[in-house]
């Protein structure tokens, strides 16, 4: 141990946004449950080479007494974290890995011309912003509110969501694939706590990923001790409702 430089993160500040994490040469830092979070100071050098990609600036150095950067561990670590990411992208292309992921051409009988052939349609949206990791819990929108919690793909797939779903209701978006689960389920055990919405709609694919957006808000239900109505609808990959029901 020795008084050195070294990364400080400021939790209170942090959003989980990523930058620093993807600056970081040495993959000192990471994004746990919605944080970012320095791994170990053995891999920090102190260089600071994450303190400019910091939108909310939560990341400054300090001095203080701390472990010795020791670049023979901190190059064992990448070469982990790049086996790591091999791996992750091999599964998703090959067809043993996740079905969500297999690549699929949709071919219509009569493919529209862009832009001004289509018929124009106005947005219900109700409230900015509409990513999970955006809302501030206490946002005014939420209170007493009809959410509707729609997984990212849902409106590609499903053209009329402004028209069929999304009047009246607050919106919001995530993917329980490329997100961070435990963080969105504690955010909206938050949200269900401090909110108490009069109802939730759930928008999925049918892709089994998906599913985990509506075991997030079940164990967000069972967390928060809400006994609030819950509907389930579940859209085709090539456009329309495959089945809709009340779970609550």
């Amino acid at each position: 141990m020795a008084i050195r430089k070294i990364v400080r993160i400021d939790e209170e500040k942090c959003d989980g946004c990523g930058s620093c994490a993807t600056a970081c040469a040495e993959g000192a830092i990471a994004i746990v449950n919605g944080k970012a979070k320095l791994l170990s100071e053995i891999y920090c050098d102190g260089l600071g080479a994450c303190l400019g990609e910091c939108p909310q600036g939560a990341i400054s150095i300090e001095e203080r007494d701390a472990v010795g950067f020791n670049e023979r561990r901190t190059n064992e670590h990448l070469k982990k974290m790049k086996a790591l990411s091999e791996a992750q992208k091999k599964s998703e292309t090959l067809p043993c890995g996740c079905p969500g992921s297999m690549t699929k051409t949709i071919t219509k009988k009569e493919m529209p011309k862009p832009d001004k052939e289509l018929p124009s349609s106005e947005s219900s949206l109700m409230n900015w912003p509409v990513q999970l990791k955006l809302i501030p819990v206490n946002a005014p929108y939420l209170k007493d509110a009809d959410l509707l919690i729609v997984a990212d793909c849902v409106p590609f797939a499903f053209p009329d969501i402004h028209s069929r779903f999304m009047p009246g209701k607050v919106v919001i978006v995530g993917c329980p694939k490329l997100d961070d689960a435990a963080f969105y389920t504690q955010k909206m055990t938050d949200i269900f706590i401090t909110a108490s919405p009069r109802s939730i709609t759930v928008l999925l694919m049918e892709v089994p990923c998906c599913s985990g957006l509506m075991r997030i808000v079940q164990k967000a239900l069972e967390e928060s001790k809400k006994e609030i109505p819950v509907e389930q609808v579940v859209m085709g990959i090539e456009g329309g409702i495959l089945s809709r029901k009340a779970l609550i």
